[in-house]
């Protein structure tokens, strides 16, 4: 037969629970997703997990907690992650930078998948926290996430 469960959560501290697809924001249900996943892990889980953007709306120590979780349950399962988080992406074992382009006058969007090597892949990381204008700042705190994770 078919099973139904609802998970009831509460989000805040003095809010009432309710049903967590009416209560959690999007990025609530995917780290709910993500924990509910390393719980299940070494039960049988698929041997390849796929997180689309699993880290929305998380910044800063949310972002490493996540980049942090991901890395564990790669140790079992092979993990493909999408992510615009540089803590999330500094625990990858490779990286893949994911680039899309359109062409106006052929109305035609091509995607570019390149795998990164070492300086390329400080490069993206830099891009990642400092935006269009990559300082010596933001090359130096990509060095030290990718120190941090290795």
């Amino acid at each position: 037969g078919i099973d139904e469960i609802e998970f009831w959560v509460r989000t805040n501290p003095g809010t009432r629970p309710g049903p967590m697809m009416q209560v959690a924001s999007g990025g609530e249900l995917s780290r709910f997703l993500l924990a509910l996943k390393v719980a299940l892990a070494d039960k049988g889980s698929a041997p390849t997990l796929i997180f689309d953007e699993i880290d929305s709306g998380a910044g800063g120590a949310v972002a490493e907690a996540i980049g942090a979780r991901l890395a564990r349950l790669a140790a079992g399962v092979q993990v493909l992650t999408v992510t615009h988080a540089p803590q999330v992406a500094a625990r990858a074992d490779s990286h893949l930078l994911i680039e899309k382009d359109h062409d106006d006058a052929a109305d035609v969007t091509t995607t570019r998948v390149t795998p990164l090597g070492d300086e390329a892949r400080r490069e993206e990381i830099a891009r990642m926290l400092a935006g269009a204008v990559i300082t010596a700042e933001a090359r130096a705190a990509a060095s030290r996430l990718l120190e941090g994770a290795a």
